[in-house]
């Protein structure tokens, strides 16, 4: 999902599949009909269920049939939703999500009509015998109503250009607002089938490959879209009003994806304009990471009334064709509906990778916008000085989809592992990663990531994650350098860090050191605050640029350039001295505090006087008024009195 903060979701249908048994057939031959039935451990097309999947409920989704009508004029939908599910435990009862504005009219089970009660956004259905445990069974629920919202809408009536529409967007906990479903992330039902009926005149955007649209005879016509890939709650979507359509290819080696795009007729010129562009990256991202996952079916866009956009698996929901938000919700075809965070704790798996991914595309694609990119993330994050990675507070919207943390630190979180790892190891990981078959099609945890990345680098994570994704803020460094040899250079790194959570972070430090005609790359292994480097070049330095690719997130940093004897001192430096007008005085981590600092000249007269608070390791101090001759500066700081004398030109 990507939204923007000011910058940047009748009449029943009689189908083959209702909740009536087929005759002379058992329910699992009718499942296999549907494409669903297998194994307990062996999912659709022989995916195995993800290790992270524990029992939830006491069932396991396998397949979900929404049937359903609506009318873009209208904020109602009415309908049933059948479901199959298999046994994990004896049941005696199912529960499912559903809000209480909504009213179950009947819930069947083969035919038999079944007890419930819905109570609390809650639908307890109550089993006639008991479902013995590795058991696969359905039920069939039937509902109508006027949705309830919450989140980021669930379930939308609005118009474009004066034109109703209606759509639905459920994460994170708004898919009960519209139909009864399981919110669990880590219960991903194996196949789809959603058939929205619709006015003629309308079209229904939805997730898979679209296999009938059906004139009724009554002024209304069915879309029936069909999807056979895992799936979770928050990701199935629809959208209806008067599209207008178009579709591109993508080449992806020796496979051709459809992209189908609903656009809203006023925007078909804009939309079409950006094809070329999301060509290019799910071409991208299918080099670096894989086949676009779903590429036996379709990839499209739908277009809705909302300033963002929404990954909805195969479709995503976009306001507008903005460069980079297309580019996100693709991204997380990949990253959060293929592999879907096993806990919105983790939401920085779906969205900082969508985020950092888009980034992938300027970088590889128009380089021109690859710094701004980083910079603009870079400059968000350092605005204030806290906060985690890891969401602590998953109930509250607006945390779980922080820009500045969610989304832009868990972008550059992305950044810093390919930094630490290296480029062939960060991309093996990845790819590692989405093709775990414990991980693809279905959810994933913070470590499962880091596993695979350490397996691929041979580093220990545990202290970078600790500081980084658990930690809040980010550290700020100062690097004094200066010529202490023939072509060599001293250079101490000391760093402060924004927030008490995090006392010092341990990272290769890149540090540039060119002269103009000739520069090196070097990286400093920055153990501790204060740490020294000795340096050797095939030229004399003029200057010093401390990480100018911005590969770590860090604050407004400081470089200085400081004589030899700031590295042996046992007291300030002071430079220059000669002196004309400005004066700096180095203290480096010796000293801190306010300075009372006296100017005195030869005949011991006090010229100047003051008190200056120790700014980035120095202070600086003006000295104009001064006559041409031999000074003592005179300080006094942390209990303990210096002089050192200098010359004014």
């Amino acid at each position: 999902m990507e939204y923007l903060h000011g910058m940047r979701r009748w009449l029943p249908l009689i189908v083959a599949c209702a909740a009536t048994p087929l005759v002379g057939q058992s329910l699992l031959e009718k499942a296999e009909l549907h494409g669903i039935a297998r194994s307990e451990s062996i999912g659709h097309h022989g995916i195995p269920k993800s290790i992270n999947a524990g029992p939830s409920r006491g069932y396991d989704m396998r397949y979900h049939r929404l049937e359903l009508a609506v009318d873009p004029a209208v904020r109602v939908i009415e309908g049933h939703v059948t479901h199959y599910f298999l046994a994990l435990v004896e049941l005696d009862s199912i529960v499912l999500d559903l809000a209480d504005p909504l009213t179950v009219s009947g819930v069947e089970q083969h035919g038999q009509s079944l007890t419930f009660e819905h109570m609390d956004d809650h639908l307890i259905i109550h089993l006639p015998e008991v479902i013995a445990e590795n058991t696969l069974d359905s039920l069939t629920v039937h509902y109508g109503g006027e949705p309830g919202t919450s989140g980021f809408g669930s379930f939308v009536q609005t118009t474009h250009g004066g034109t109703p529409i209606i759509w639905t967007l459920s994460e994170p906990y708004g898919a009960l607002d519209w139909w009864p479903c399981k919110q669990d992330l880590n219960d991903k039902a194996d196949s789809l089938d959603l058939l929205v009926t619709v006015p003629e005149g309308q079209r229904v955007a939805g997730n898979g490959t679209l296999v009938a649209e059906t004139t009724l005879g009554d002024g209304t016509v069915r879309h029936h879209w069909r999807h056979r890939h895992p799936i979770n709650y928050y990701l199935i979507a629809f959208a209806a009003t008067d599209y207008a359509a178009f579709n591109l290819s993508v080449p992806l080696g020796s496979t051709t994806v459809e992209m189908l795009n609903y656009v809203f007729p006023e925007n078909l010129a804009d939309a079409q304009a950006g094809g070329p562009d999301a060509i290019a990256q799910m071409q991208l991202y299918s080099q670096l990471f894989g086949e676009y996952p779903f590429a036996d079916e379709k990839y499209g866009h739908a277009q809705f009334g909302w300033g963002g956009g929404m990954e909805h698996q195969t479709m995503s929901f976009v306001g507008n064709f903005n460069y980079e938000l297309i580019a996100h919700e693709l991204a997380h075809q990949w990253f959060g509906d293929m592999v879907t965070c096993a806990s919105w704790e983790d939401l920085w798996l779906n969205e900082g990778f969508a985020t950092y991914l888009s980034g992938l595309c300027y970088e590889h694609l128009a380089p021109q916008y690859w710094l701004p990119f980083r910079r603009a993330w870079r400059d968000l994050i350092i605005a204030e000085p806290d906060g985690s990675v890891r969401v602590q507070d998953t109930l509250t919207i607006g945390r779980l989809f922080s820009s500045r943390l969610t989304y832009a630190k868990g972008a550059y979180l992305v950044h810093m592992l390919r930094w630490v790892c290296g480029d062939e190891a960060f991309f093996d990981g990845i790819r590692n990663y989405l093709n775990d078959p414990a991980i693809r099609h279905s959810s994933a945890y913070t470590e499962d990531l880091i596993a695979h990345l350490e397996g691929t680098s041979g580093l220990d994570l545990t202290t970078f994650m600790a500081n980084w994704y658990d930690g809040e803020g980010y550290p700020t460094y100062v690097l004094a350098w200066g010529l202490t040899g023939n072509n060599t250079l001293t250079v101490r790194l000391e760093q402060t860090t924004s927030h008490p959570s995090v006392s010092f972070y341990s990272m290769p430090v890149p540090v540039r050191i060119t002269n103009g005609e000739q520069d090196t790359t070097v990286v400093l292994e920055h153990a501790f605050s204060g740490q020294e480097f000795t340096v050797h070049t095939s030229f004399e330095p003029d200057s010093v640029l401390l990480d100018p690719g911005l590969w770590i997130l860090s604050g407004q940093n400081l470089v200085l350039h400081v004589p030899a004897a700031a590295f042996t001192m046992e007291q300030p430096v002071l430079y220059p001295s000669p002196v004309e007008e400005d004066l700096t005085i180095y203290f480096g981590t010796r000293y801190s505090g306010v300075v009372d600092l006296d100017i005195i000249d030869v005949a011991g007269r006090i010229q100047q006087r003051g008190s200056i608070l120790i700014n980035d390791q120095r202070i600086a101090l003006r000295v104009p008024s001064l006559a041409r001759g031999h000074y003592v500066a005179r300080m006094r700081v942390s209990e303990r009195t210096m002089s050192i004398p200098f010359q004014k030109w």
